[in-house]
């Protein structure tokens, strides 16, 4: 992770000219007083009455002054605070895309949204408006106690002393909200990942009548939540009117302590005003820390579960000297291929070779590692032992970029984004697509009859995951997303279980007719891929039958049996009229 001082230093002339304009603002606070002073002194008790016109005109330029200045401060601040603000979520976003399929798998979604949205926010603001205030305080009470140290340096060492024990009391604060703010920032995950996990399966909650589980589990974050900022509650009411009584206390106690003072003739009473008026300058600094330093501490807590995350190095990422190739025609070589999963065996000593335009079709029983052959081969996870060669070449000394580029998959949990159809076709191609492909592949997938049912036809846009559209129609908006990518690899995971029988019937003979692409059809039903080239058949996580679909039947093993299981009844009508 950049550190985050490297932000600001990349925008140091912006920072350096804020920072400009709120000394200036502040030096321009500064004369006030001592424009009071000369009112006092020179025209309401010597009778300079010819000093008062250029006075008061002094109190006005000093006001326009600083409104300009302060303008100029505070636009700057938040200019740059947005910058760099949407700097930070865009590194951390882009690390996010780069780290392997096991840290999605081990972490939930609505903690990664707590920490690129609620996270980034608090730390954005130490950049911009808490961050202009925080060097806004330490400029202004240094020059405050220049200017009454200046005019009693007896009487000054009030304010310092009560600014002081200010600072300590916000540290120690600091320290204890320090910790409530880490339970926060964790529970804010919890409560994101709860809420987005509910209203992302409210279908499933609802079929299976389980809102008042639901609504019991997310009160009891909620309840802890709730804890949790009334303990932070607790401890801001209990040092905040000390800062507060401490802000309102020093001008009396200065004003009663200098009077004093301009008895014994150690001080003009001109200058006990502008003291007073100094003093005034202090409180609101004091009465700011507190709350300075609970924003600070939120920041803190936030940047700590970012480093988190940048600590977590992708797995799976390009080697030092990458091979690129010329071209790819689609030959796939899995040799001894094995592999596992935190110890657990997965996939052992696979092998088979696919060649460029011809089809494999892989089948098995579920959880037989069918899914994890194509998860390899696109370098979701590293094989624990051979290797996956294309065009003859190990994946490993590849491109990501150019491996995963000339791979089209129709992924077994079909996600269509929240837009329309006809971007979340183009997703392969956005920019270079034409709408005539679009089309095209819409009818290669059976899609484009009801597509164009719809209200807006290619235009109409879809609920996120593809709410407001059949299980059938997502899979051939899928489909189609894939066959428009024309890469010379094509994997089709379990894609057309949704769909009838006629309609995959139809699939099935548009993707015979693509000779140029090699295809890989994982599936459950042997209608998907009785007529690729090879089929293997995975059994606990090893090919247990390969061969053609007439092979395999012949060997009247596993495919035979689900075979059976799927066309008994035709398979019994055939004997018998065989047999008459």
């Amino acid at each position: 992770m950049k550190k985050l001082h490297t932000y600001v230093r990349e925008h140091w002339l912006g920072y350096s000219f804020a920072i400009l304009c709120m000394v200036g603002a502040i030096v321009l606070d500064m004369i006030y007083p001592m424009i009071t002073q000369s009112i006092v002194d020179d025209v309401i008790l010597e009778g300079k009455m010819n000093l008062l016109t250029r006075l008061l005109l002094g109190i006005v330029l000093v006001g326009v002054g600083r409104s300009i200045l302060g303008y100029f401060k505070e636009f700057t601040f938040d200019r740059l605070a947005s910058t760099v603000g949407s700097k930070l979520r865009k590194d951390l976003f882009s690390h996010i895309q780069t780290l392997s399929m096991n840290y999605f798998s081990n972490t939930n979604t609505g903690e990664l949204m707590a920490r690129v949205k609620d996270d980034v926010d608090r730390i954005w603001d130490v950049f911009g408006y808490v961050g202009m205030l925080t060097v806004e305080v330490i400029i202004h009470v240094s020059i405050v106690l220049y200017c009454m140290f200046e005019r009693n340096w007896k009487l000054a060492f009030l304010p310092l002393f009560t600014m002081t024990l200010c600072g300590i009391l916000a540290v120690i604060m600091e320290k204890k909200l320090d910790r409530v703010y880490d339970g926060i920032s964790e529970e804010n995950a919890v409560l994101t990942t709860v809420a987005q996990e509910n209203l992302a399966g409210v279908r499933t909650v609802k079929a299976f009548v389980r809102e008042k589980y639901e609504i019991q589990k997310f009160l009891s974050h909620n309840h802890r939540y709730y804890e949790l900022n009334i303990t932070q509650s607790k401890i801001l009411a209990r040092y905040y009117p000390v800062f507060q009584f401490i802000g309102k206390a020093l001008p009396i106690a200065s004003t009663i302590l200098g009077g004093f003072s301009v008895m014994k003739g150690e001080m003009s009473l001109g200058a006990l005003v502008a003291f007073v008026e100094y003093t005034r300058n202090c409180t609101w600094p004091m009465e700011m820390v507190g709350w300075l330093g609970n924003a600070i501490s939120q920041a803190f807590a936030s940047h700590k579960k970012l480093k988190a995350i940048y600590a977590v190095e992708p797995e799976i990422k390009n080697e030092e000297d990458i091979i690129t190739l010329d071209q790819v025609k689609g030959e796939i070589t899995f040799e001894q291929v094995s592999f596992q999963i935190e110890k657990k065996e997965i996939l052992k000593d696979i092998s088979f070779c696919v060649k460029p335009g011809k089809t494999l079709g892989i089948m098995g029983a579920t959880g037989s590692g069918k899914t994890s052959v194509i998860n390899l081969l696109q370098r979701f996870y590293e094989v624990s032992e051979g290797r996956i060669l294309l065009e003859g070449v190990d994946i490993r000394e590849l491109s990501l970029k150019q491996l995963r580029s000339n791979i089209a998959v129709v992924a077994q949990d079909v996600f269509l984004f929240s837009d329309s159809v006809e971007e979340n076709i183009k997703l392969g191609q956005r920019k270079e697509m034409k709408e005539e492909k679009i089309k095209e592949a819409a009818s290669l997938a059976k899609a484009s009859d009801f597509i164009e049912r719809l209200e807006n036809c290619y235009e109409t846009v879809i609920g996120e995951r593809g709410v407001g559209l059949s299980g059938g129609q997502k899979q051939r908006i899928s489909i189609a997303r894939a066959l428009s990518k024309k890469s010379p690899i094509l994997i089709l995971d379990d894609s057309t279980s949704a769909l009838d029988m006629e309609t995959e019937k139809e699939i099935q003979k548009a993707l015979e007719k693509i000779r140029d692409t090699t295809k890989m059809i994982i599936a459950h039903r042997i209608s998907a891929v009785r007529h690729a080239d090879e089929i293997i058949y995975l059994e606990e996580g090893q090919i247990a039958e390969r061969g053609t679909h007439e092979q395999l039947l012949a060997k009247k093993g596993l495919y035979y049996q689900t075979y059976e299981a799927q066309y008994g009844s035709r398979l019994q009508e055939e004997r018998r009229e065989k047999w008459q």
